[in-house]
């Protein structure tokens, strides 16, 4: 068992988000990755996050287990078929690589590819009930695989969709597939947070709560008009505009949400957005603000 699992299973969690290069020099991730290895419980690497394109999620996963971080291989269904994501979840287990987050991913169209066909051969589920089948021993056609390993499965979240009971609905379908823990998108301030844990209060499956560590005012508008369902609140958006040092300030006000969630939920997973080397400080900042 890895060391994600295990400790999920036994309490709070922190989950980092490092993206694979958009060329081939690993150095520098890695290099993070290496650093903060023994302080999270697992790395998610992205796979062509929002349809850009990356290096291969299932390649720098091996990477990261090679500078002894435990990868979380992040699989959409937007870019292969069912032979090559099976191929990969093959690949996956033979390189030693048992966290899985499966996703739909997003539309083509809206990343640096535009042109791109998108495949979608299998959905979230179904692709999540392939990884659970490999785990069993058993392909996707139900045929017999030898020497398969247990993938310890997750899938994503979005607090904020409306109506949330269809994003509950998916959920229980992920879950009945095979789904073991969730990531969300980021949450900015307690009051939604602890609306969305009244609502999913009896969804059987670990949530890991999205973090963004806000670094500008700039950013806060993009985050708002490209990414997020829901605006940041404007309470927090003042914060980092008035601050002297805006991307310092944003990460202490991530590390505060940190501590201030570890009673209630399973773990947090950082997504640390255009500031990959400053996530050791970060690290830095919520283990303080744990012992104070």
């Amino acid at each position: 068992m890895g060391k994600f699992r295990e400790q999920i299973e036994k309490g709070f969690v922190t989950t980092i988000e490092i993206a694979p290069p958009k060329g081939a020099e690993v150095a520098i991730p890695l290099e993070i990755a290496k650093k903060i290895s023994g302080r999270v419980a697992g790395v998610n690497v992205t796979d062509n996050q929002r349809a850009m394109m990356h290096m291969s999620a299932l390649v720098f996963s091996h990477l990261m287990t090679e500078v002894g971080a435990e990868p979380i291989c992040q699989m959409a269904c937007r870019d292969r078929n069912r032979l090559a994501l099976q191929s990969d979840l093959l690949g996956a287990m033979a390189l030693g690589v048992e966290n899985l987050c499966i996703m739909t991913g997003d539309y083509p169209t809206l990343g640096d590819n535009p042109q791109s066909k998108p495949v979608f051969d299998l959905d979230a589920p179904q692709l999540i009930n392939a990884a659970h089948m490999f785990s069993q021993g058993t392909a996707f056609n139900g045929k017999p695989l030898k020497g398969c390993k247990d993938f310890y499965i997750g899938a994503v979240f979005n607090p904020f969709y409306n109506p949330i009971e269809l994003e509950i609905f998916k959920a229980e379908k992920k879950i009945a597939a095979g789904a073991r823990f969730f990531q969300t998108q980021p949450f900015f301030d307690m009051a939604s947070l602890d609306a969305f844990l009244e609502l999913v209060k009896d969804v059987d499956a670990k949530f890991l709560v999205g973090v963004t560590p806000l670094k500008s005012v700039k950013m806060i508008d993009f985050l708002n008009n490209s990414v997020l369902t829901t605006p940041i609140p404007e309470e927090v958006s003042a914060r980092i505009a008035n601050a002297e040092k805006p991307e310092l300030e944003g990460m202490k006000m991530s590390a505060e949400f940190v501590n201030a969630v570890r009673d209630k939920v399973d773990g947090v997973h950082i997504m640390p957005v255009g500031q990959l080397e400053s996530i050791p400080l970060l690290l830095d900042m919520i283990e303080e603000g744990k012992k104070r």
